[in-house]
């Protein structure tokens, strides 16, 4: 069949599937033909790729769709679930919300007391410092975990230091560092972020080798790459932990993946982390939330329950690209965590869309109204 043959068979089918004015019109009624040549409202509104592009926007947005936070159902919805709902509120907040609070605390009295004279005393014992730092690291780590009552269970193999291999995972909140850290002092790559969270990533996280960037700096990226290139070669370096999608993602889908991970020539062992929604959400809207109102959100819940798989290594096939590679790996991640895969970049979640994006948009619905208007 001709190209002109598709064309019409094309148009048709779609034809079939527009509704029909008149069946909702009250019976008797008819539509007034407009004369030859006249243009109404309704003939410059009807321009369908544009409307259609639109409504699937606000319809269906698969990309604003990972980065909501979606709230379980209530249950206290009658006369004998709600005064049970009140004294689960009373409770979490008032009974264990202080009680965790004063674990959290005395963990940071006990990390840092440790911390800082092993790091200036033990400047000349290298090997000895740095075990017992990466120790430290892990045991502030899980005294986090303590203070939201954390359920997590691990399975597979526990990561070993072995040089010429790194870590990837999908990325929900900050607490997944915490979660894998708690398991192994892991150098991780990470936004440079303000107040006690920046304190710690300088005083107490550069320790095992963590990598900080900042992305609204271009240079930092070439910074980074050499960082990771030398971080890898080295024997007796903490195994490094990548997030390549590079933002929070809501746990349900999974966002594409950087390939800068995927290019060192290295080992990729791929993470995959699932939380349970059973009594918190545990993903960090950044954009509206601060880490600490975070903390505070799962510090006053029952617990958070999650699950922490760590799959086969991989290594680039003969072939295949750094992206294909990514995207191999992306796929293990999504099938073992049961998230949903979207054709993304997540960085769009900080950018606005550029001057070129937008004038192309509003050329395209200048092209369709005045062909309309030659129409007529």
């Amino acid at each position: 069949m001709n190209s002109a043959g598709k064309l019409t068979s094309s148009s048709s089918e779609l034809d079939l599937d527009r509704p029909n004015i008149e069946d909702y019109l009250p019976s008797g009624t008819t539509i007034q033909q407009e004369p030859h040549g006249k243009l109404c409202l309704r003939d410059l509104l009807n321009i369908s790729p544009t409307l259609s592009e639109a409504a699937g926007a606000i319809v269906d947005d698969s990309f604003t769709r990972c980065f909501k936070s979606n709230p379980p159902e209530p249950w206290n919805w009658n006369v004998y679930l709600f005064p049970l709902w009140c004294c689960g509120v009373v409770v979490r907040n008032l009974i264990l919300y202080p009680a965790r609070l004063l674990v959290l605390t005395i963990g940071w009295m006990i990390v840092i007391s440790f911390f800082i004279p092993v790091r200036f005393l033990l400047k000349g014992h290298d090997k000895l410092r740095k075990k017992i730092q990466r120790s430290l690291v892990e045991m502030m780590c899980s005294f986090f975990v303590a203070s939201w009552t954390g359920v997590v269970k691990y399975h597979g193999p526990r990561p070993s230091i072995r040089p010429k291999q790194v870590f990837v995972a999908n990325h929900t909140s900050m607490i997944d560092f915490i979660i894998l850290e708690q398991m192994t002092a892991f150098a991780v790559i990470m936004q440079k972020h303000p107040g006690w969270v920046g304190f710690l990533q300088t005083t107490i996280l550069e320790s095992v080798g963590c990598i900080w960037f900042n992305r609204s700096e271009a240079k930092d990226r070439e910074i980074v790459a050499k960082k990771l290139r030398e971080h890898v070669q080295g024997a007796d370096n903490n195994p490094l932990l990548i997030f390549p999608e590079g933002t929070c993602v809501n746990n349900q889908y999974t966002v594409m993946f950087k390939k800068g991970a995927f290019e060192l020539g290295c080992t990729v062992c791929p993470v995959a982390i699932k939380y349970n929604k059973i009594f918190v959400d545990a993903f960090w809207n950044s954009r509206k939330q601060s880490f600490t109102m975070h903390l505070h959100q799962l510090m006053t819940s029952w617990a958070v329950v999650c699950d922490v798989w760590y799959l086969e290594p991989q290594t680039l096939k003969p072939g295949e690209t750094p992206i294909e590679f990514a995207e191999r790996v992306r796929d293990i991640i999504a099938h073992r965590a049961g998230l949903k895969k979207v054709p993304w970049d997540g960085y769009l979640k900080y950018s606005r869309p550029s001057p070129k994006l937008k004038e192309g948009k509003q050329q395209n619905y200048a092209d369709s109204m005045l062909r309309r208007l030659e129409e007529k």
